[in-house]
């Protein structure tokens, strides 16, 4: 049975969902800007988490809201122990190009940690859903992440977002060593989808450097609550998903065996360092 919190994640999400399908086919009309280099938002992110954040406005007026496109907004009371973490359309680019793999990433999160995580896919009509202690579930449905052993056959997700071209050759470097073992590799364009993919086994592991708390908050709990790790590239913790922690982060995703693996890879490689 779904906690309260999540039911209301979960028409939230709906809702934001339906302003994404209704716009979909009408893109050449939409008013684009560039937030920063290659990296574009249009008035759909913004009416979808306008939607959200009504219905959490409504709902929870005490809470924080920290939104991709709204920014840190404060709750009715002031500083709050709980924040909404909305990305309204996690997959802009692909959205924007009419390639149909995006999402609605939501995390409800207490001191910096993610206690409730819904990603919804509205165009497969997949609905993700984790809280703390009680696993994860795909439309209902409880998953777990693979159980792959090794690297050997793996399928890694990763992504390249124009904030860390300047480290593009240390992550090209380390994609060219993982394929030599691995299956292969892809680059979905979602960070939010691909972590909802290792965390019902979809994939085997996942890493990206530049995330933001919108982008991950929602999946690396999912990740977790599906029985695998989540940790930065070398293999600590991921640093509080709030306002505190806005900056860009890597993370590294998979069941323990294959994390482990995957992060000597990016330390033997020399990718990790370029964090330091």
């Amino acid at each position: 049975m779904q906690k309260p919190a999540v039911t209301l994640m979960v028409k939230a999400a709906r809702a934001a969902g339906n302003v994404l399908l209704r716009h979909m086919y009408k893109l050449d009309a939409l008013n684009v800007v560039e937030k920063d280099r290659m990296d574009f938002a249009s008035e759909v992110d913004e009416l979808a988490e306008k939607e959200i954040i009504k219905e959490f406005r409504r709902s929870t007026p005490d809470y924080a809201i920290l939104g991709e496109e709204s920014g840190s907004l404060k709750s009715k009371v002031g500083n709050s122990r709980f924040t909404w973490v909305i990305d309204p359309l996690d997959g802009t680019s692909n959205y924007l190009r009419g390639i149909p793999h995006f999402c609605v990433s939501i995390g409800l999160v207490e001191n910096g940690e993610p206690i409730h995580g819904v990603i919804f896919d509205p165009l497969r009509n997949e609905l993700f859903t984790a809280s703390r202690g009680s696993g994860t579930t795909l439309n209902d449905k409880r998953v777990r992440v693979a159980d792959r052993k090794d690297l050997e056959g793996a399928m890694v997700l990763t992504g390249f977002p124009p904030r860390e071209r300047s480290r593009a050759s240390a992550q090209l470097k380390c994609v060219d060593t993982l394929l030599n073992e691995i299956e292969d590799i892809r680059r979905t364009g979602s960070a939010a989808l691909d972590l909802a993919y290792v965390a019902c086994g979809r994939a085997d592991a996942y890493f990206e450097a530049g995330v933001k708390p919108w982008d991950i908050a929602a999946g690396a709990l999912m990740v977790r609550e599906a029985g695998g790790t989540v940790t930065d590239f070398r293999g600590r913790g991921t640093g509080p998903m709030d306002a505190r922690g806005v900056a860009g982060r890597p993370l590294l995703a998979g069941n323990l065996k294959v994390a482990n693996l995957l992060q000597q890879r990016i330390v033997n490689t020399g990718y990790a360092s370029s964090f330091d």
